[in-house]
């Protein structure tokens, strides 16, 4: 919620329907005590984001204010600004200097979301390093005002906006507002590493092993997290927040001074020795070969750390020779891979109450997401402690996501424990969560389709059975849509949205708004056998099968798939997702397509049937304990020569892109870039390289088409090369 200051001055603007004629993103005004209030509420959009324009009026504000301050502006302090009397107040009598700069948000969503990542990335290298120069030269101009600056900052606060929060003497933290107060430096996920002056003047401010960690991962402070760590020098409610204003204003809040622990941690020699802690960590994570951005940053701490200018000049520098790299370019194209799912949807939801049938793993998980993300909803099934326990794991999932007590409580009264299913007639959606088997929904159908409203949504979370045989159940089967989560359903961000041919347009549109609004990636798919995701997921777990029952230890296979840039292996993912439902999906996938599939090894069914499922009993490939994979250490794991782990992994991947282009060619999914972000953001495909399809073309059709067809040769007709590549 934008500030009470902010809504009065919107609508005194709205009501004298008067726009400056100078600034297009910016309001100013000077309340009776003397402090300017500044504004920022981007032109046509519904997010702040930093770009030049932004930047250049910003920086004539700034011009403007300079010449107040040293005497040369007009007293009446009007000239080109736009004051408003949103408190009842006016300018300070007497032309009398301003006491103070605020700067906040117009925006409900928050304080700005960060750089125009669209700008840095049409750029070419000079003119780069020219808009770098420029940007940092604006955000010096506000370091060195001589007038106490303040950052009011609320909801989202990330990258290029902490830059110019940090760039403030103080920064206020406003809690309670719809949006929860996040304070980060997501650029590490870009490739990318801050760029306008947020690596020296973060390490400056606050502990710099806590500075290097926050901007190493990406992640980002919440609430009291940000007061803690001393982003922000108060958290108040937003009812507070002029009052907090004023008490900076007249003294009563100091400034905190660095530590002397900070000083230590920020001297040369703790600097090499804490570096080489965080390459050789970094490392086992991030690979330097596939993400360079992570050691740059070390690396610039580590040179430049104690000399704040020469770390400014060399971050320019290394923020752009990084931009300029093939991970960053391709981790660029995956966001805006992810902003077009998010473009794809035409229509508000209109899902206010949620039905959830089956309180299992994935039917709980998926009732306490939609209850965190707002909506009411009922949860059902013949066990009530199943109920019990999705109760219980959002409890766990409210404080994973930073909810107060008072969040927790509020989100708790969402979820509505309904076992005998009472309130099915009043939900604009329900969600069929229960095991996959054909006999079973078909029985819940025909139970529930006589009790559901006229408009309601029926939805199945099925990941294999097709929509038409599922369809054919209802008298109604225009009213039937698959929404498919992946398992866990609070991290995986994609949902397969999976339409029929008798589906009704109105419902299809209306389950991909429902799904965007909880916070979910739609993407649109045909029923298909396996849909997308499982489809092109299930021959590269199946050769990873394969492989293992050729001796190959499971280390090593899972070796190649990170070494390739996999975020785990295919025996360890297979061991995540569960064997029973590996068994599952392949045979459904064996029995359903012309196509020959892999072998299913007799003794995958047997661990199956000895109860050895995988995480989830303790006992698949791998030992379980702690949630963590007990691996050996297998002395093939990574060896061999280059040209056979190349081999290798080529026999692990490319059925995944070889049925990833069987999908294309069936018009399972629309294009080629939903293909690929729907393979990142639910598999994890190696984002550096863009998506299976992105690097199939980077590498070269003719190279996989090659390969492939010698792995026929080798292996058998599983890896004949599908048609579709022909159209590429």
């Amino acid at each position: 919620m934008a500030a009470t200051i902010a809504d009065r001055l919107k609508t005194q603007l709205r009501d004298q329907q008067r726009q400056s004629t100078d600034w297009s993103h910016w309001r100013l005004h000077e309340s009776q005590d003397g402090v300017l209030w500044l504004f920022f509420d981007k032109k046509d959009s519904s997010t702040n984001t930093l770009n030049g324009e932004v930047l250049s009026e910003f920086d004539s504000i700034l011009a403007t204010l300079e010449a107040k301050l040293d005497g040369t502006a007009s007293s009446t302090f009007s000239e080109g600004l736009e004051t408003a009397s949103a408190t009842g107040s006016h300018e300070a009598p007497g032309g009398a200097p301003p006491r103070a700069l605020v700067i906040r948000s117009l925006k409900p969503g928050g304080f700005c979301a960060g750089a125009d990542i669209k700008q840095f990335s049409t750029s070419t290298g000079v003119e780069l390093r020219e808009l770098l120069q420029r940007g940092h030269g604006i955000l010096d101009r506000l370091a060195a005002l001589r007038l106490l600056t303040i950052a009011a900052v609320h909801g989202h606060c990330l990258g290029g906006g902490l830059e110019l929060a940090l760039a403030c003497d103080y920064r206020i933290g406003i809690s309670g507002t719809d949006q929860s107060l996040e304070m980060g430096f997501p650029e590490i996920l870009l490739g990318l590493h801050p760029g306008l002056g947020g690596t020296f003047r973060l390490i400056n401010l606050i502990d710099p092993l806590t500075a290097m960690t926050m901007m190493l991962t990406g992640k980002s402070a919440y609430h009291r997290q940000t007061l803690d760590r001393g982003l922000v020098n108060l958290l108040v409610e937003e009812r507070h927040l002029e009052n907090a204003v004023a008490a900076v204003v007249e003294g009563s809040i100091a400034r905190p001074r660095q530590t002397l622990r900070q000083r230590l941690l920020n001297t040369f020699p703790v600097r090499q020795l804490a570096s080489r802690k965080m390459r050789a960590e970094t490392t086992r994570k991030a690979p330097p070969l596939h993400y360079p951005a992570p050691f740059a940053l070390i690396a610039l701490w580590r040179r430049y750390g104690g000399d704040s200018r020469a770390m400014q000049r060399a971050e320019i520098e290394y923020f752009a020779s990084l931009l300029e790299t093939d991970t960053s370019r391709n981790l660029v194209r995956v966001f805006f891979l992810r902003e077009r799912l998010k473009q794809a949807v035409r229509q508000k939801s209109a899902i206010r109450h949620v039905h959830v049938i089956g309180a299992g793993a994935m039917g709980g998980d998926i009732a306490a997401w939609c209850a965190l993300q707002g909506y009411r909803v009922s949860l059902s099934d013949v066990k009530k402690e199943a109920i019990a326990a999705a109760v219980k794991s959002l409890t766990g999932l409210c404080r994973d996501k930073h909810k107060s007590s008072i969040g927790i409580r509020d989100t708790l009264d969402r979820l509505i424990p309904d076992p005998d299913a009472r309130t099915l007639g009043n939900a604009d959606l329900v969600i069929e969560a229960v095991p996959e088997n054909v006999e079973l929904k078909q029985k819940i159908y025909q139970q529930v389709e006589p009790r559901l409203k006229e408009t309601a949504i029926l939805a199945t979370n099925t990941s294999s059975i097709p929509l038409p045989e599922l369809a054919s159940f209802l008298s109604n089967p225009a009213r039937l849509v698959g929404i498919h989560f992946f398992n866990p359903v609070a991290r995986m961000l994609v949902v397969e949205v999976v339409s029929h041919d008798k589906i009704s347009e109105q419902v299809q549109q209306q389950a991909m708004a429902f799904t965007a609004a909880i916070g979910r990636l739609p993407v649109p798919v045909q029923s298909y056998p396996g849909f997308l995701v499982n489809r092109a997921l299930t021959p590269y777990l199946q050769e990873a099968m394969m492989m293992l029952d050729e001796g190959l230890p499971a280390e090593r296979i899972d070796q190649l798939a990170r070494d390739f840039g996999m975020p785990m292996g295919p025996i360890e993912l297979a061991d995540q997702v569960g064997l029973d439902i590996c068994l599952h999906v392949a045979d459904v996938l064996n029995n359903q397509l012309d196509k020959p599939m892999a072998t299913v090894p007799d003794w995958l069914r047997e661990k199956v049937e000895k109860g050895q499922l995988g995480k989830k009993s303790g006992q698949g490939f791998y030992q379980w304990k702690d949630g963590r994979a007990q691996k050996g250490k297998s002395p093939e794991a990574g060896s061999g020569n280059r040209a056979e782990n190349d081999r290798l992994t080529d026999r692990l991947l490319l059925p995944l892109l070889n049925a990833c282009i069987e999908c294309w060619r069936e018009n399972v999914v629309a294009d080629l870039d939903q293909l690929d972000a729907a393979m990142i953001f639910a598999t994890g495909f190696a984002p550096f390289r863009g998506g299976p399809m992105h690097y199939a073309k980077h590498r070269g059709v003719g190279d996989i088409v090659a390969v492939l067809a010698s792995l026929a040769t080798e292996h058998g007709e599983r890896f004949k090369p599908d048609d579709g590549w022909k159209a590429l």
